[in-house]
């Protein structure tokens, strides 16, 4: 009975901290190469942090259809400290390119994302929209 009390609000705090990351909500991306953006809900998925693509938009900030609307572009990624997150991939819709990747919560409002294949790298600057 000990060991299962003991398991199960080990559960309770791991869940209660990941719930609480700094990084979830939902996020505006930078514009990709042909100018449209996206909202994407930064969660926890599996006991890793994910980014689900919410909605999308073109350069004059109209709200358009996307076939990647619900999938996660942010896979896998860790907490580490100081408000970074590594060990993830994030993937870009506009090259249809899957980047190893890492994030950096600047403050509350403002996340500095990177990735690189290979020597290949990018990045965005991305603010909360709430």
């Amino acid at each position: 009975m000990k060991i299962f009390l003991s398991v199960t609000l080990a559960g309770l705090l791991l869940a209660f901290t990941a719930s609480a990351d700094p990084v979830f909500g939902v996020w505006k991306t930078q514009p990709g190469n042909e100018g449209n953006y996206a909202y994407v809900e930064i969660k926890e998925c599996d006991g890793k942090i994910c980014g689900e693509m919410l909605k999308a938009f073109d350069s004059s900030d109209k709200e358009i259809d996307s076939k990647n609307i619900g999938r996660n572009i942010i896979l896998g990624m860790s907490p580490k400290k100081d408000g970074k997150y590594g060990g993830g991939k994030i993937w870009a819709p506009d090259e249809d390119k899957t980047y190893r990747s890492k994030m950096k919560l600047v403050n509350e409002n403002d996340l500095k994302v990177s990735g690189c294949i290979a020597i290949i790298c990018r990045k965005q600057d991305w603010t909360r929209v709430k």
